[in-house]
């Protein structure tokens, strides 16, 4: 379905909110893919150090399991606090 416009100032303005809303996109973009980078970096590197003391020792691989995952929780809460702000 086409639009129609009367007048050239119309179709400046709809350019600029197509334009506008592009750039919210491409910015809500990088924003989603630095967030999922940031989360998935951290659980690599938990399974690999997990997997480098499974080798080594059950109980040495339990602690560094535990400790990673209450250290990238709280990351995760002061970043949620950082967003929030």
């Amino acid at each position: 379905m086409v639009k129609g416009y009367t007048s050239f100032e119309e179709i400046d303005k709809r350019l600029k909110i197509l334009e506008l809303q592009r750039e919210i996109n491409q910015e809500s973009l990088k924003l989603n893919f630095q967030n999922a980078r940031v989360d998935l970096v951290p659980q690599l590197f938990r399974k690999s150090l997990g997997t480098n003391f499974t080798q080594n020792d059950t109980l040495k691989s339990l602690f560094i399991t535990f400790i990673t995952s209450k250290a990238l929780s709280f990351i995760r809460r002061k970043r949620a606090s950082r967003n929030r702000d």
